[in-house]
């Protein structure tokens, strides 16, 4: 399966991992599983750090270069097609980063790793709940 990981669920994965649901935390080291994270999540994490809703050791540059080499993701890119696709996926808000993400999954075909009950309901694309 390949897995996109919310950005939450990233973070929990390096920061909290006992947050993870038992299911999550198998489907995440399971080798024949795929991870992937969009540049959306790490633009998350440093506006996080920098609202200091995320509190992180030593710079958050480099804490993401660290996470990134500890456990390695495939990039999955922002391109025109997510771009155009992020307005056709429903979410029942306009939260962009989170409308990126779900479309992001669809055109990639990913599955995206959410405990966000507004990705969760949203359509066109696949979840895995952390629930």
């Amino acid at each position: 399966m390949k897995l996109l990981l919310d950005t939450h669920i990233w973070l929990w994965s390096q920061l909290e991992p006992s947050r993870l649901t038992k299911r999550v935390a198998s489907a995440l080291i399971k080798p024949t599983n795929e991870l992937w994270l969009s540049p959306i999540s790490i633009w998350e994490t440093l506006l996080l750090t920098d609202r200091g809703r995320l509190r992180i050791k030593g710079d958050p540059v480099q804490w993401v270069s660290t996470a990134l080499e500890k456990v390695p993701m495939n990039e999955a890119s922002l391109t025109h097609e997510v771009a155009r696709t992020s307005r056709r996926v429903w979410v029942p808000h306009e939260d962009p980063a989170d409308r990126f993400l779900a479309a992001t999954a669809d055109v990639y075909g990913l599955v995206l790793v959410t405990g966000d009950e507004n990705l969760l309901r949203g359509k066109g694309f696949r979840t895995l709940a952390n629930a």
